[in-house]
């Protein structure tokens, strides 16, 4: 709709105000519903100025309509009108999103005359039954100093002061008092900024949802350094002094940055239907689509875009935070302060006040190297900090390419040092930190989608180095002092590095663990410590995983966390490592119950590893399971049951088959209503069966015992089914299978009995260990061979009503070795004496 055309028609007819409104309304409702495509022509600011604009237009046909219905035909010259319409904040600066308020501000000088009330509260009226969302000031100009002195915002909203519409003379008195308000106490003005922003940082820090305006390095950093620019020196736009006081290629650099939060922040408000400035993890999907990111990989597109956003924010908080310094210089400046200075003095130029670094701003950079031991000399006595001036000139100097010997030996040195996240910070503070780490350039502001990370990769990174620094929790205080002060370094640099494999499409621990083993042979540690490094890294998160998903209390659940570790040391390292991880995470993730349950796991994975058995066992085991999940039969199976396989407890049961057995086994037992078999007459006779129901298996034996049986394993595999293979040293045709195939149905039937032959059994030769583990009691049989042997033990435990867990039956030149693990909670262990008499006695 032609707006201007409408609105004359409707004055021609003498129309009421709401229907001038109702007009209005409808043309800003068109604009804003036609905001997306506009935005995906221009974006950045030159959208912003776009908006800015068009609501400029929009305010100035209001002033006008105004001025029609108060005037008739009688209109005077618009100057000889005392009001005029002034942008303020935001919308002063051409910088007006799109749902934020409109701060209006109206001018006027009381003339006799004119009812200059009249005139603005029609304004005022018709800009709201429009439907505008004004945050409006009026004041007569005279009033404007000591409205100034209210309030720091109030002065700083009417320092962006921009004229709309209305009459000049007044603007032009306006703008002589805004001129004498920029010059009023511009030392107060400049230092209550400051320290607003500071206390704004402490509020907004940095987040994987980041305030784009109020955050570190966003929109408001820039407003700073732009406002004291004015206090000072009075420009009407920051750019004017990129090349007198500010290098140009860091202004370029620094625009770039902040024309990218421009854009997203646009985009933000698009996505959101409303004033949103924090980009939130539910608005990233829309706002990525909007800024056109990778269309063909959504989620690509949404982690590029927290990326870069992230990268803009710290761009922008490096270089405003840099020219704040420069700018506030003489309201910084205090001469008592000068006899400190001179006191903390490092060296030329350079100088430690309250704990942080600061530089000369004029000073030139030397080598990097020389600054690289400078911050490793300060870590070796404090934890510090950097201000913006050391961290441009850490920026500006030279790192040598490739790095050389002393460089590296340097860069070694920062994780000998008791406060190496100081100097890791510094780095990261100057940009400097991929130049010097060379795994955390992936991971630089690299978000973390996992519901669970409150920071980007790097910063989480930083963050449990820096609780490595402070260990602060007394049983790891102890483990720590017993490393050496080559392992200790190593343990930093492997928690800076834990987390450096993210991002990729492989397995973040193994590329990790990849990057460190790397990086630290190039910065000279020993092969031994590389190693472990490289262990740690790789099992990084096993200790909460295993607590937050299995039962550390199970004994087989806490051998299989502690097998790939292999050592104490790696496994006091490991608990380290968890409890710097997680710390690093947020704030409050760290709890007592997660402090108890990991304590819990440390103190009974240490008594497993005093079973060099069971550990070794274990390790076979995890090594089976690693070609299991290879195989391409096994990758095809639906991951229930993948996961019910891998549960199955017997160690045993994957150490004495090969990952193809295993599969054909397990798989077979998904089958099982009752109980099944195979009878496999190749060779020497094998009986396998899987059976849900009880199985009378003193009964089977003892049916079978005209066979020489040289192996019988019995394993729990999952959702009840039990798998027993019998092997015997013996040839059968296939016709006597139906006979075998016959008497193991019949051994189903719990009431059938068969009488067996007393086997010659001596103490000596039966040895049962009711402490093998917290789960299973172990009993061994060894012996000379003798037919019948297995049948008669397999009865009489049905008898007495224990459950064989596992069986492994072994005969080897006429010798026997008969393995049984029986769980606990039977009543094996309170009758092993009976047992032992019962096997052993002679006669019936």
């Amino acid at each position: 709709m032609n707006i201007a055309v409408e609105i004359e028609n409707l004055l021609n007819q003498n129309a009421p105000d709401f229907e001038i409104s109702k007009t209005l309304k409808k043309a800003i409702g068109e604009y804003l519903a036609n905001l997306e495509s506009i935005f995906a022509q221009t974006q950045g600011k030159a959208f912003l100025v776009h908006h800015t604009r068009q609501i400029d237009t929009f305010l100035a046909t209001i002033y006008k309509v105004v001025l029609r219905k108060m005037f008739l035909d009688f209109q005077p010259m618009r100057n000889a009108v005392p009001v005029a319409l002034v942008a303020l904040g935001s919308y002063g600066r051409e910088q007006l999103c799109v749902h934020s308020d409109i701060d209006l501000m109206i001018v006027y000088k009381e003339v006799p005359g004119y009812n200059i009330k009249e005139i603005i509260e029609k304004i005022l009226y018709i800009a709201w039954d429009a439907g505008f969302h004004l945050g409006h000031r009026v004041h007569e100009v005279s009033e404007l100093p000591e409205v100034a002195k209210e309030d720091i915002t109030i002065k700083t909203a009417l320092m962006e002061s921009r004229f709309i519409i209305g009459s000049n003379f007044v603007w032009m008195q306006t703008q002589r008092e805004l001129n004498a308000i920029r010059r009023e106490d511009p030392k107060g003005y400049v230092l209550s900024k400051i320290e607003e922003a500071a206390t704004r940082h402490v509020k907004y820090g940095i987040t994987m949802e980041p305030n784009i305006k109020e955050g570190v390095g966003g929109i408001r950093d820039a407003n700073l350094a732009f406002w004291i620019a004015t206090v000072r020196y009075h420009v009407p736009r920051f750019r004017e002094l990129a090349g007198p006081l500010i290098d140009e290629e860091d202004y370029a650099e620094y625009r770039m940055a902040l024309e990218y939060l421009f854009r997203v922040r646009s985009a933000l408000h698009l996505a959101a239907g409303k004033k949103e400035d924090t980009l939130r993890f539910d608005l990233i999907p829309r706002v990525a689509e909007l800024m056109c990111i990778e269309k063909k990989d959504p989620a690509k597109a949404q982690r590029l875009l927290v990326m870069r956003t992230l990268q803009a924010m710290d761009r922008v908080r490096k270089k405003s935070a840099y020219w704040v310094g420069v700018l506030a210089k003489p309201y910084l400046y205090d001469s008592s302060h000068l006899r400190l200075l001179k006191k903390e003095r490092i060296e030329s130029g350079i100088y430690r006040c309250q704990d942080t670094l600061f530089a000369r701003r004029t000073l030139k950079p030397k080598p990097f190297l020389h600054h690289l031991k400078q911050l490793n000399a300060e870590a070796s006595s404090i934890p510090f900090l950097t201000d913006a001036s050391y961290d441009h000139l850490l920026d500006r100097s030279e790192v040598n390419r490739p790095k050389n010997r002393a460089l590296l030996t340097a860069i070694r040195q920062i994780f000998y040092q008791p406060y190496s996240a100081s100097v890791v910070d510094a780095l990261h503070r100057s940009g400097r930190l991929p130049d010097v780490i060379a795994p955390m350039k992936k991971v630089m502001y690299l978000p973390q989608f996992d519901g669970y990370h409150h920071y980007p990769v790097d910063r989480h990174s930083i963050e449990t180095l820096r609780y490595l620094d402070d260990l602060d929790h007394p049983l790891l205080q102890e483990l720590y002092a017993k490393l050496d002060r080559d392992t200790r370094a190593m343990l930093k640099l492997a928690a800076l590095l834990h987390d450096a494999g993210k991002g990729r499409k492989r397995d973040h621990h193994e590329v990790g663990a990849e990057l460190f083993k790397l990086f630290a042979a190039k910065l000279g540690f020993a092969e031994e410590l590389i190693k472990e490094g490289v262990l740690l890294i790789r099992h990084h998160t096993r200790m909460t995983a295993t607590i937050h998903n299995e039962d550390i209390y199970d004994e087989s659940t806490v051998s299989r966390f502690v097998a790939p570790l292999g050592s104490q040391k790696i496994l006091d390292m490991l608990f380290i490592l968890t409890w710097c991880d997680v710390n690093a995470v947020g704030e409050g993730t760290y709890s007592a119950f997660t402090d108890r349950m990991l304590k819990t796991l440390y103190f009974a994975a240490t008594e497993i590893l005093e079973k060099p058995a069971i550990v070794d066992e274990t390790a076979k085991r995890l090594r089976k399971e690693r070609a299991l999940k290879k195989l391409e039969a096994f990758q095809a199976l639906p991951r229930t049951l993948q996961k019910k396989i891998l549960s199955i407890r017997s160690n045993l049961f994957f150490i004495k088959h090969t990952p193809a057995e295993i599969l054909d086994i397990a798989v077979k037992a998904r089958e099982v209503i009752d109980y099944d078999m195979r009878i496999t007459p190749k060779e020497d006779l094998k009986i396998e069966i899987w059976r849900k129901v009880p199985i009378n298996l003193g009964y089977l034996l003892g049916k079978l015992s005209h066979l020489e049986l040289v192996t019988m394993e019995i394993f729990k595999l999952y959702d009840g089914v039990k798998y027993f293979v019998l092997e015997f040293n013996e040839k059968i045709d296939l016709s006597e299978i139906p006979a075998i195939e016959a008497i193991v149905h019949d051994s189903f039937d719990m009431q059938k009995s068969i009488k067996l032959k007393k086997p010659t059994l001596t103490p000596k030769q039966i040895a049962i260990d009711c402490e093998h583990s917290k789960t299973y009691a172990k009993m061994q049989i060894r012996t000379a061979n003798q037919r019948g042997l297995m049948a008669y033990v397999a009865h009489y435990f049905d008898r007495l009503g224990i459950d064989i867990a596992s069986a492994v039956i072994t005969t080897r030149k006429d010798r026997v070795n008969d393995l049984f693990l029986i769980e606990k909670d039977g009543r094996f262990c309170e009758k092993r004496e009976e047992i032992i008499e019962e096997l052993t006695k002679q006669g019936d």
